[in-house]
């Protein structure tokens, strides 16, 4: 039998498909832009994507989608946030469709990010993580005794919307004052903006980093506010369930130190509880494969 997995990532810019091996490498992949509004549209990008690397591929054993959330795994259904035209969409049934005959798995994007970290990347050494992404978006997942932990639905290690500032920010989920708010890439542009930095329009984190970097103060001070709530919220997810690791991915990750430094110094003052102290955080190794790969993780024993 083969031992080749087709791996979905659908993300709100980017649906990749690949086909990934038992010993979790990448063989094929492919990519496309997600289109926000139009439903089949999106569909037909996810189409496009698995007909390409299935193209002269031998025949594939089961299938594993990771999707940004919500989700509903029970139903198989997806409602993600940023790809309006998806509302309760029966993604699992339509790539059953395009694969019959083999299992098909549906999990939360943050949650394949998490097992893939945890299956081929920086988690490998732990059993109880969290691997998160700080982009555009702020997501995670978690793997709980060795296992992928959905929860109920699906969603559980949605920690993009943990509340960090109770009277914040709307927020697209519909609340307010969430993580996502605070240190996603274009909310950290906004508010250095908002306090007086100075750059030309469709600059992003990024150009915010090198700012940084430079000796900008206001730049400089964006990091530390995001990093600080990104601190906090994983010093609250870490008590709740008793974590030993995060790994953490994503455009505004690539920051390094003006990232990270913030963020371990928030753990410093709020994870005092002492089955706590030997938590690290640490920067994610898979970059955009861990997606994918996690997704094909769905499926090992």
């Amino acid at each position: 039998m083969s031992d080749l997995v087709l791996a979905i990532d659908v993300g709100g810019t980017k649906i990749a498909a690949g086909v990934v091996d038992g010993d979790g490498s990448l063989l094929r992949g492919a990519v496309r832009a997600t289109p926000a509004d139009d439903a089949e549209q999106a569909w037909a990008q996810v189409r496009s994507a698995v007909d390409e690397v299935l193209a002269g591929t031998p025949s594939v054993r089961a299938v594993g989608i990771g999707c940004a959330g919500p989700v509903d795994t029970g139903r198989g259904t997806v409602s993600p946030i940023n790809i309006g035209g998806w509302r309760d969409f029966p993604l699992r049934a339509r790539v059953a469709d395009l694969v019959p005959g083999v299992p098909v798995r549906l999990a939360g994007d943050g949650v394949c990010i998490a097992l893939g970290e945890h299956w081929r990347g920086a988690g490998r050494s732990s059993q109880h993580l969290l691997g998160m992404v700080v982009s555009t978006g702020v997501g995670g997942g978690l793997v709980l005794a060795g296992r992928p932990f959905g929860g109920r639905t699906g969603n559980a290690g949605h920690v993009g919307h943990v509340v960090v500032e109770p009277d914040g920010l709307p927020c697209t989920c519909g609340g307010r004052g969430c993580v996502e708010t605070v240190a996603s890439g274009p909310h950290l542009v906004r508010w250095a903006r908002e306090h007086g930095w100075q750059a030309p329009p469709g600059a992003d984190a990024a150009d915010l980093a090198e700012a940084a970097r430079s000796g900008d103060a206001v730049a400089a001070a964006a990091f530390e506010r995001g990093g600080r709530a990104v601190g906090m919220m994983i010093a609250g997810v870490a008590a709740v369930c008793d974590l030993d690791l995060v790994v953490v991915g994503g455009g505004v990750a690539k920051a390094g130190p003006l990232l990270f430094d913030p963020v371990r110094r928030a753990l410093d003052t709020h994870a005092g509880l002492g089955y706590l102290s030997g938590l690290r955080v640490v920067p994610a190794e898979l970059g955009g494969e861990a997606g994918l790969i996690g997704a094909a993780a769905l499926l090992r024993p």
